[in-house]
This record gives C-alpha cells, sequence and structure tokens, in this order.
C-alpha cells in the first residue's frame, strides 16, 4: 500500500495539518480493522483512503480514519487526497467524492483546492456544566453546529482564543455527556477575518492543526456576524492553517493549498 502525507490548509512544508493518504486499486475495501490499523500507525488526525469508484455519481469513494475510529466528514484529508490524485495526474479540474456524508466534490485549480461541503449551520443553546473549566477562558456564546455536533464556543478576543489551556479530562467528560465530536473555539481575527482552535480528545485528536468541517459552521456564523459571505480564517494552532471559506445556501466552499512531504510503501 502506497503511502502520502499531505500537509493540507498549507502553503509550504511542515504547515497546516498533515493527513495520511492511500490510494487504493478498484475493488474492495481493505479489512476495516486493517485500515483503523494503518491510520493509527499513521497518528495523524485523519488518514484517507480513496479508491476508484464504480457509482455513477461519483468518481472516488473515500473514507476517513482518525487514529481511533472512522469519521463522517474530514476536510483536510479531502484536500489532501485531491491534492494526491491531482498530482499522480488522476484527476483535474472537478471531482465528485462518494462519502459517508454523501457525494463531495473538489475543484484542483492553480491557486488551489475548493471544497463543496454541506453547510453545518450552528444553534444556539446554553453553556454545559465545566465548559469553562474545560476552555480555560470565559465563554461569551456557546453554539452546537448541525449534524456534525461540535460545541462552537465564541470567546471575546483573539488572544482569548490563542490562550486556551484545555482541561482535557473536563473536556471529554462534557463531549461524552452531550453526544458532540469535539470544541471550536473562535473569534473576530486581526490578521484574518477570525480566528479558531479544534479540539477533539473523543477521537483521539487532542488539538487538530486545521479543521475544514470546523469551518463549515465558522463559515456561516462568522459570514452573519460580519455581514459578508467572502472570509478567511486562521487556525491557531501551533502549526497553523489559512481556511478561505465562502458559505452558499446549504453549502459552504473550502478552499486551501497542500503540499506533499513524504511518500512511501507500506511493507506489510
Amino acid at each position: 500500500m502506497r503511502i502520502r502525507v499531505v500537509d493540507a490548509f498549507a502553503d509550504r512544508a511542515f504547515a497546516g495539518n498533515p493527513a495520511g493518504v492511500c490510494v487504493l486499486e478498484a475493488g474492495d475495501w481493505p479489512d476495516e480493522a486493517r485500515m483503523l490499523s494503518v491510520a493509527a500507525e499513521m497518528n495523524h488526525a485523519e488518514t484517507a483512503f480513496v479508491r476508484p469508484s464504480e457509482r455513477a455519481d461519483a468518481d472516488w469513494d473515500l473514507r476517513w480514519f482518525t487514529p481511533t475510529k472512522e469519521e463522517v466528514l474530514c476536510g483536510h484529508a479531502t484536500l489532501a487526497t485531491t491534492h494526491a490524485l491531482a498530482a499522480d495526474g488522476k484527476v483535474s479540474g472537478k471531482v465528485a467524492f462518494a462519502t459517508l456524508s454523501g457525494i463531495l466534490t473538489a475543484t484542483v485549480a492553480d491557486d488551489g483546492i475548493t471544497l463543496d461541503f454541506p453547510i453545518n449551520r450552528p444553534i444556539e443553546v446554553p453553556a454545559p456544566e465545566g465548559l469553562r473549566a474545560a476552555v480555560s477562558v470565559e465563554p461569551a456564546e456557546v453554539y452546537v453546529t448541525g449534524e456534525l455536533r461540535d460545541l462552537l464556543v465564541v470567546v471575546r478576543d483573539e488572544a482569548t482564543v490563542r490562550a486556551v489551556v484545555p482541561d482535557y479530562d473536563v473536556m471529554t467528560g462534557i463531549i461524552q455527556r452531550e453526544r458532540l465530536r469535539g470544541v471550536i473555539v473562535t473569534a473576530q481575527g486581526s490578521e484574518y477575518d477570525f480566528v479558531s482552535r479544534f479540539f477533539a480528545p473523543g477521537s483521539g485528536i487532542p488539538e487538530d492543526p486545521v479543521t475544514g468541517s470546523a469551518h463549515t459552521s465558522l463559515a456561516p456564523y462568522w459570514a452573519e456576524r460580519l455581514g459578508r459571505d467572502e472570509l478567511v480564517g486562521y487556525q491557531a494552532s501551533a502549526r497553523g492553517g489559512v481556511v478561505q471559506v465562502v458559505p452558499s445556501g446549504d453549502r459552504v466552499y473550502l478552499k486551501g493549498q497542500a503540499i506533499t512531504v513524504l511518500d512511501g510503501e507500506l511493507l506489510v
């Protein structure tokens, strides 16, 4: 099995979010336990497995695995997969993926890759018990984000987002109790329209460097708040990454760049 590591939402190596990408031949998927073992060995937030599709409405079938579970939606690994397929000359222009989140499309251009994802509109909710202890800062507003069920925590300013020191034990308790995927902390930015961080300790990802799927909620929230549809977000992790977003109806367009940093072969 050929495996690549691709830094997504990055214009240089060792930035953005690394994803494993495994491009498979047509046919049956490998055993699910094997794919999960490969993802655990890679130990990135996500490892993507992609194969040619037999469906009439898709070019490729795509699945995503964290080190501990299969996910229903992942932005950065989709971008990384599209980048790898384009580098191999297997795709150009628009490509359609069959996924657990339905048909997702990506468009390859000289200035980046644009993902067409379902929007996840945030719904305001009371702050769960223990949230302040979990994120170490004072929440201003709290939302749950559509089908993904992330907790979107709006705080006062960019400095507050950067100051978050999570208590992962408390956060994991909230995630399990509220049946959430993860926790997004966000504020209006200075250099960028908004900044964010994303934590998903329940999925084996304490802090995700750049989370495309989280921007399917951040985009509509900040578009309404700022009165503009074309926005640029920065995920303020240690690696950092830039995501251009455009919400449109029940979809959101996420644009970024990627770079391959490792190309190898699984020997077992």
